[in-house]
């Protein structure tokens, strides 16, 4: 008989959480699904309206920052795993506001630890601590070489930095207290639902609407991109069968330069929408590089591969092109998040 779980899965709404609850949603009807999100800019509840009303589905909107907020979540739900994607991720923001991420990456992973801590003593291997994070951590790479799960961090940027100090506390809560633990760092997400202030649904949006498409510097600098629902497939293959105490780096092997992926959403776009091709290249506006900019990430995921048997569904190009789709399919919901009109969908539907 399968032992009944409360699975809280923090930053739920947002564009990863939101792809792991629907799947956690369909693959574990027998287990129970709390989604915790302070709905915040990037929290987006409209990314799950088809699954709202599943039985095997709560939403809670509550704070990792706030104790009372997660004491109460586990008392509430008898919560007995969790999978924490509730995160600050932009790196931009992180540079005009480092305090920011220091409370939501840092104080709030602390907090859903103690809370672990506290709930699950004294039967700590019968739950599971799943903490998502990013490849950022490790800095930069030259032309050559890959992230592995033995590489030093060496973080750039506020954002990355506040991941790295979560990472640690994580392994530290493993090896202090033997709480159950596992740990992803994933390259860059695309796909449908992702907030338009990211590179490739921004691209989407402003071709759409002929505004111009801002590149970093020359462009030059290199990304392995993963489609998000490979990776939220990922998420569930290391929440059952990841190692306890281990880490497992996630990636597309889709290394592309950050102007070959304009110059391709861009032709793409322009064919979707019966444009003349090229087009919207001349859309394309450099501006002042970000400060501390990395040049290259790419991981090597070769541990997950051979130890749990996961690999990317998709090619770059085949993402990109359902990724597309999506958004120019979905226009009222791009619509409605770069109005800011989805944060009133709480009210509308849970307010009552």
């Amino acid at each position: 008989m399968t032992k009944k779980k409360n699975i809280l899965i923090t930053g739920g709404a947002g564009f990863i959480g939101s792809h792991v609850v629907r799947l956690f949603i369909n693959e574990y009807p027998e287990y129970k699904i709390v989604n915790f999100d302070a709905l915040t800019y990037a929290g987006n509840l409209e990314n799950l309206t088809d699954v709202e009303n599943a039985e095997n589905y709560t939403f809670v909107k509550g704070d990792i920052t706030s104790v009372k907020d997660v004491q109460r979540v586990f008392e509430d739900y008898n919560i007995t795993d969790v999978v924490h994607l509730a995160a600050e991720s932009h790196v931009d923001r992180s540079i005009s506001d480092p305090s920011a991420f220091v409370k939501t990456n840092v104080n709030g992973t602390v907090n859903l630890l103690n809370a672990a801590v506290e709930h699950w003593k004294d039967a700590y291997d019968e739950h599971l601590f799943y903490h998502v994070s990013t490849d950022e951590v490790y800095g930069s790479l030259g032309e050559t070489g890959l992230f592995t799960e033995e590489t030093p961090y060496d973080p750039k940027s506020p954002y990355s930095a506040s991941k790295a100090a979560s990472d640690h506390f994580v392994r530290a809560y493993h090896n202090t207290y033997g709480l159950k633990t596992v740990i992803s760092n994933c390259s860059n997400n695309y796909g449908p639902n992702q907030f338009p202030e990211k590179l490739i649904p921004l691209l989407i949006n402003n071709i759409k609407n002929n505004k111009p498409l801002p590149v970093y510097g020359k462009g030059l600098n290199v990304r392995d991109w993963l489609y998000v629902k490979d990776h939220a497939t990922a998420i569930r293959i290391v929440f059952e069968n990841g190692k306890k105490g281990e880490t497992y780096n996630i990636g597309g092997h889709n290394e592309w330069r950050n102007i070959d992926i304009v110059e391709l959403v861009c032709d793409l776009t322009d064919a979707k929408l019966n444009r003349e091709k090229g087009k919207s290249r001349e859309l394309i506006t450099y501006v002042k590089d970000r400060a501390g900019h990395d040049m290259r990430y790419a991981i090597d995921a070769t541990k997950i591969e051979r130890e749990l048997g996961w690999k990317p569904s998709l090619r770059f190009e085949e993402g990109i092109e359902i990724t597309i789709e999506w958004y120019l399919k979905n226009t009222r919901w791009l619509e409605r998040v770069t109005s800011g009109d989805y944060l009133a969908y709480y009210e509308e539907q849970y307010s009552r």
